[in-house]
């Protein structure tokens, strides 16, 4: 079994910065896929940024030049710097983690860039 706890989520002020933090316990080896997704009040999940294999990333448009993914593999944990704010940025930012061929979620951390 495999859990994933995300921290890191608050309130920012538009052009603040946030780092986002992705802990993963349990049976963790042969990773296939890791990132972070997000899904604002009225909207579909959608893919922020993530590790597709090994070290490769894929980042979303709107997340390019001013999202940073990173991991830490001794610590299981994966980092999203988000510089730059915007209020469309506000949502619930969740980590996902593929392993064999199963999905696994954690529970979000809600971001809100406001003034």
């Amino acid at each position: 079994q495999v859990q994933l706890a995300e921290s890191g989520g608050g309130l920012v002020q538009p052009g603040g910065s946030l780092r986002l933090s992705c802990a993963a316990s349990g049976s963790i080896f042969n990773i296939d896929y890791w990132g972070w997704y997000r899904q604002a009040p009225g909207q579909q999940r959608e893919l922020v940024a993530a590790f597709t294999s090994g070290t490769s990333t894929n980042y979303a448009d709107f997340a390019e030049g001013r999202f940073i993914l990173s991991r830490d593999n001794a610590a299981n944990t994966v980092y999203l710097q988000m510089n730059s704010l915007k209020p469309e940025d506000t949502a619930v930012y969740y980590c996902k983690l593929t392993m064999r061929r199963l999905d696994y979620w954690g529970k979000g951390t809600l971001v809100t860039v406001s003034s």
